[in-house]
């Protein structure tokens, strides 16, 4: 009876889970294919490209030799040479493989008739081809972004561990051979929620570019899939997956031993039946039992576990918190009781006071308005964060003050001001030869890849721009008010927030026009300061006779001339020329109108560093307003507003009023 009655109870119990697996897999689409993504045109019926596409296609997966799921293969002779790229999953099997490929073809050629370049992505595998080199080379588009419709719960942990998740694994990945470049694994978030996650690139890439590829994949997560138990970033050259299910196959368990032989006598017969039943009923019952008290215990162990974890926590950061509280009384006499005379400057959030401290500590105190609508915890929440960043290109945060209604900062003191008062004024500007101008733009982009890609959390800084960078007694660059947004408006950091806030000029069209943001905001940002630092000309406009031109369209113009020194500051020499114009090129690409098409901070450093990268070409700047300087030259910030007006149109309000909905769809390819 104990057979009978475990048996269909592990059955069913494995059957169950094997339907929600192929209901929520088959939520996703099948396939999606993007014809001629490159516009590089068509081919003609019967022509001799359309014979070779025909053959490549054909013969690609033939090869049984191949047996790790990767095929590159050329046919014919330039100009009609077609190259071609298949990649399964890494767990799929050999010959479900090449079933996979050989549907992908009939499906390619069907949905993209004539075309000479075309690309497909079914969940197992992907088949492309064109008439380019795509052998060894990372491409970003076009690409596909699919989540799961459950969401998770504390997301700011879920988040965190996500994000440990997939470093590791692309780290993995990364390192893999010229066969596999491949990287599974799971773990769990709070409340147990299940993180299943798998990385792959094409392994004809390096291990530089795969970890480019992965890395770019990774941020456009918060984009799409924020907040989401799942999410798919697929790319031609590499994929990013998380599920809150396994999705992957993972490595059989060895079958079970075969029964012991029987007789063929009915007395041996009945009595070997007794036995096999005992056999295998008590080992069933007795591993059952086992598996549900070794479980038990697990979870008992495991909560404990974390509720300790928890409660050090809390400890350790009220002692964090009491260590970082100034006393009212303290910061009134360092700053003259916020003496007009100490005063630095009054920004969108407040006033900014210099002080000396008993001890002779220099401080600089931002005074938050009264009125920013945050509440004691959330302020200190976000005070105990940006206290744990620590970069020698960011303004360090010593502390804070929370007393009545009187909210304060405490910064360290940077006393040389900021990058404004040097590039853009007619006799300070002197004072910054290129050499040190270059110094400021590696030191500013060493600030943001730790903020991007280093820190505890992706901190996005949303108001980069030059009043923004102190000078220390060095030159060294500092971030400053990194997160002063998120701060005093209670905006999380991954891509949620409902609030457009920010510098005019300095922000990124998908942002600026419809609250999408992600790190590729902040490398927009970047752009505008290497061109203004490299100019010594505000993003608002340079004079040209009788009328005022936008920076990023004089920057422009004069690159396709090839007249690109024009843009280069008259009070620099020419001695650094090559430098000059490799920081025009790179400011270019990072003001790219599509984010997709602007590089990572990591990948910028790696350009600002190698002379010997090639550097791809720029296409034209985002112009999402024209005309901006001549129609608001005294506008600080402005934000859009869909709801208000119902219309497409942007509206130019100020930073305080209005709030931006961004509606995203489920299946968004780019």
């Amino acid at each position: 009876m104990g057979a009978v009655t475990v048996r269909p109870m592990l059955v069913l119990f494995l059957s169950c889970l094997y339907l929600r697996f192929i209901s929520e897999a088959s939520a996703q689409p099948d396939v999606s294919v993007f014809c001629d993504y490159n516009q590089v045109g068509n081919y003609t019926s019967n022509s001799t490209y359309g014979n070779n596409l025909n053959t490549l296609l054909t013969t690609l997966s033939s090869n049984k030799e191949i047996d790790y799921g990767f095929y590159n293969m050329s046919y014919g002779q330039e100009p009609n040479r077609v190259n071609a790229i298949g990649m399964c999953r890494g767990d799929v099997e050999p010959e479900q493989c090449r079933s996979c490929l050989n549907d992908s073809r009939g499906n390619l050629t069907r949905q993209c008739p004539n075309q000479k370049e075309a690309i497909l992505f079914y969940d197992n595998c992907m088949l492309r081809y064109s008439n380019r080199t795509i052998f060894g080379v990372m491409e970003t588009g076009p690409a596909l972004f699919l989540w799961n419709v459950e969401n998770a719960t504390n997301i700011e942990q879920f988040n965190q561990v996500l994000g440990n998740l997939l470093k590791n694994l692309t780290a993995r990945a990364a390192s893999g051979d010229s066969r596999h470049k491949y990287a599974t694994q799971d773990t769990t978030a709070a409340n147990f929620q299940a993180i299943y996650s798998l990385l792959q690139c094409t392994p004809d890439l390096s291990s530089l570019d795969c970890n480019n590829c992965l890395t770019g994949a990774i941020t456009d997560i918060p984009t799409y899939c924020n907040g989401r138990r799942g999410c798919r970033v697929i790319r031609p050259s590499c994929n990013v997956r998380f599920e809150n299910y396994l999705f992957y196959k993972v490595d059989p368990q060895p079958p079970p031993p075969p029964p012991p032989p029987t007789n063929h006598t009915s007395q041996q017969e009945s009595s070997n039946t007794i036995r096999i039943v005992i056999a295998v009923t008590v080992p069933t019952v007795t591993v059952v039992v086992v598996v549900i008290l070794i479980g038990l215990c697990r979870y008992l162990r495991r909560r404990k576990t974390r509720k300790s974890l928890v409660v050090k926590e809390e400890e350790e950061e009220i002692k964090i918190a009491e260590s970082l509280q100034f006393k009212l009384d303290t910061i009134r006499v360092a700053t003259g009781d916020f003496s007009d005379s100490n005063k630095l400057g009054q920004g969108g959030f407040g006033a900014v006071y210099w002080g000396k401290l008993s001890n002779e500590q220099m401080i600089a105190v931002k005074r938050l308005s009264s009125d920013s609508g945050q509440g004691d915890t959330e302020f200190k929440n976000e005070v105990l964060l940006l206290a744990k960043l620590q970069h020698r290109n960011l303004v360090r945060l010593l502390g804070f003050c929370l007393e009545g209604r009187e909210r304060l900062l405490v910064y360290e003191f940077v006393p040389n001001k900021s990058l404004d008062y040097f590039i853009f004024d007619p006799t300070m500007k002197s004072q910054l030869d290129w050499e040190m101008r270059y110094k400021i733009i590696r030191g500013i982009a060493r600030g943001l890849i730790y903020l991007h890609e280093d820190s505890r959390l992706r901190i996005i800084h949303r108001d980069l721009k030059a009043s923004n960078i102190l000078l220390d007694e060095e030159m060294n660059p500092k971030i400053a008010d990194f997160g002063m947004a998120r701060l005093v408006l209670v905006d999380q950091t991954q891509v949620n927030t409902r609030r457009i806030v920010g510098t005019y000029g300095y922000m990124a069209p998908e942002y600026a026009m419809h609250g999408q943001f992600s790190v590729k905001s902040d490398v927009f940002s970047f752009g505008v300061l290497i061109l203004e630092i490299v100019s010594g000309h505000k993003n608002s406009g340079i004079r040209n006779q009788e009328s005022f031109e936008d920076l990023l369209s004089f920057a422009w113009k004069n690159w396709k001339e090839g007249t690109a020194l024009n843009i280069v500051d008259p009070s620099l020499n020419n001695n650094s020329r090559n430098e000059m114009m490799r920081s025009i090129h790179i400011g270019l690409l990072c003001v790219q109108e599509n984010s997709s098409d602007r590089p990572t901070m990591a990948t910028i450093m790696l350009m600002l560093n190698s002379y010997s990268l090639s550097l791809p070409i720029p296409t034209e700047p985002a112009f999402y307003i024209n005309s901006r300087t001549r129609s608001l030259p005294s506008m600080q910030s402005w934000e859009y507003n869909s709801r208000e007006t119902g219309s497409s149109e942007p509206i130019l309000k100020s930073t305080q009023e209005s709030l931006n909905e961004a509606s995203i769809t489920e299946l968004y390819p780019r």
